[in-house]
């Protein structure tokens, strides 16, 4: 089966612990499609349990489901969303030239609407005499100083001091040089999101980190560790990576770790949704499937949207 005409890409989001990747594999499958992942943390090599990576995953009746920007950077690199649309776009019209459907499928929305609104993005230097400034402000100062600016990056990406200087030095960047439009491709995407109520995914976010927890994601961060990786990088990345090596560290106790990242992570799919929802009241129709479902029932649910024969 292909896209209905008036469609060139499939998109497949939710917030965190929503099985957004094995239903995007199981749906490529029935399309022909292949995967970009729109992860801001699966691009790197290594970090796997602490950003959602299952392989398995990818894989549909013994064969693996081709996917894109997954393990692309060594960790420590901070791979921005510039990086992200231009490295997109190859990937789109190299999988479109060998006319396979494309499903881009992951939870950061940024990425997602720095293709699907064509963000004129440019590779933003660093401004040292704006970062000094900036260096003693406290998270929540930074943050009131970028909610002044018509931003193009959502808060989930700036749950760090460094995240959310770098989110200045890029908004105040654009506030003063004049950018010139590169002509991007016109997509024309239908959105499938993966819904879940509230208290059902505070429920599947919390068994899912304890699962992690016992799975080996503090010995993989200190493996990152060991490997020299320095710990203000790892910070740097947020969530699971920053409350673990603030554990490994010395810095938190193991209660007071585990308390504080399940907090954080529930407070990043709340902001997830918020994004979601900010597309929505812009006009974006997001087809919301029941995440109950099971598998079969949610692809055959999408193949009827794709196709034009919504269900009720």
């Amino acid at each position: 089966m292909q896209l209905a005409k008036k469609y060139n890409l499939a998109i497949v989001l939710g917030p965190t612990a929503t099985g957004k990747t094995r239903f995007a594999a199981l749906l490529a499958h029935k399309l022909d499609a292949e995967i970009i992942s729109a992860d801001s943390r699966q691009v790197y090599r290594r970090m796997d349990l602490g950003t959602g990576k299952d392989y398995a995953d990818y894989i549909v009746q013994g064969k693996e489901v081709p996917h894109h920007l997954v393990d692309i950077h060594e960790p420590g690199y901070k791979y921005n969303v510039y990086e992200f649309q231009k490295d997109f776009f190859e990937k789109y019209a190299d999988i479109k030239n060998r006319h396979k459907e494309v499903i881009l499928c992951g939870g950061t929305g940024m990425y997602i609407e720095s293709v699907t609104k064509g963000y004129k993005l440019i590779n933003v230097p660093v401004n040292q005499e704006l970062r000094d400034s900036l260096a003693n402000k406290t998270l929540a100062e930074l943050e009131h100083k970028l909610s002044g600016y018509k931003k193009l990056h959502n808060r989930t990406d700036t749950d760090t001091i460094k995240r959310a200087i770098r989110a200045i030095e890029i908004e105040e960047y654009y506030a003063h040089h004049s950018i010139e439009e590169d002509s991007l491709p016109k997509l024309n995407p239908v959105v499938l999101g993966i819904d879940f109520t509230r208290e059902i995914r505070r429920k599947r976010i919390s068994e899912r980190l304890q699962n992690r927890l016992d799975g080996g994601m503090l010995k993989e961060v200190g493996d990152l560790l060991e490997s020299g990786i320095k710990p203000e990088d790892l910070i740097y990345y947020g969530l699971e990576y920053k409350f673990i090596t603030l554990y490994l560290t010395g810095r938190l106790s193991f209660d007071e770790m585990q308390h504080k990242l399940n907090t954080a992570i529930h407070q990043f799919a709340k902001r997830q949704m918020t994004w979601f929802r900010k597309m929505e009241r812009e006009g974006v129709k997001i087809h919301w499937i029941n995440g109950l479902l099971n598998d079969s029932d949610k692809v055959e649910h999408a193949l009827r949207i794709i196709s034009g024969n919504i269900p009720k």
